[in-house]
């Protein structure tokens, strides 16, 4: 038989427990660090193969935009990377061309990541009577480089009139046709 007198002296001792453990919130942090571990890494892969799969377009849209400014203009590829591009308020012509994003055909030609460089080669041509202001090249290169190798892409790539377009997985500048064509094609 219980005596009231040792009942009130066990409610007493005993305390209500609310909330949480330091141990319990030492487990549950953990186990945010570990799923935080193993997601961080995995973004980063993602976000770097988007990068580079929109590299890769980029210098696609350049490479077909040089082919339809020499059949258009009769000016050859274009002088500079800046000709590829251009303000819509006016008429495209063999100066601006209208054909390119001005993201990527102005200062400092970045975007998703990467730098893109675009170099005249084989020499220029005549200028055509439509009053072009530069000669137009018999070829050229593209080049696209990541802005941090690592982190915003691992390769760089490059293409040239035959439109193939080729990668470095060093991720360093691509300074010629010949390289770049000495490179794997994608």
């Amino acid at each position: 038989m219980y005596s009231s007198n040792s009942n009130s002296t066990t409610r007493k001792t005993q305390s209500p427990s609310y909330g949480f453990s330091l141990i319990e919130l030492l487990i549950v942090i953990a186990i945010i660090l570990i799923v935080v571990a193993i997601a961080i890494p995995n973004l980063l892969r993602s976000r770097i193969a988007a990068n580079e799969a929109s590299a890769v377009e980029n210098l696609r849209t350049i490479t077909t935009a040089a082919v339809v400014y020499s059949t258009t203009y009769q000016n050859g590829y274009p002088p500079t990377l800046a000709t590829l591009g251009g303000s819509t308020s006016v008429p495209a012509t063999c100066n601006l061309a209208i054909l390119v994003d001005s993201t990527l055909t102005s200062a400092p030609n970045q975007k998703s990541g990467f730098t893109f460089a675009y170099t005249g080669q084989t020499g220029t041509i005549a200028i055509p009577a439509g009053g072009c202001a530069v000669p137009g090249y018999n070829g050229y290169l593209v080049t696209a480089v990541p802005i941090s190798q690592g982190v915003t892409g691992q390769r760089s790539f490059c293409s040239n009139e035959p439109a193939t377009i080729y990668f470095d997985i060093t991720g360093s500048a691509i300074a010629s046709p010949t390289a770049c064509v000495a490179l794997t094609p994608l």
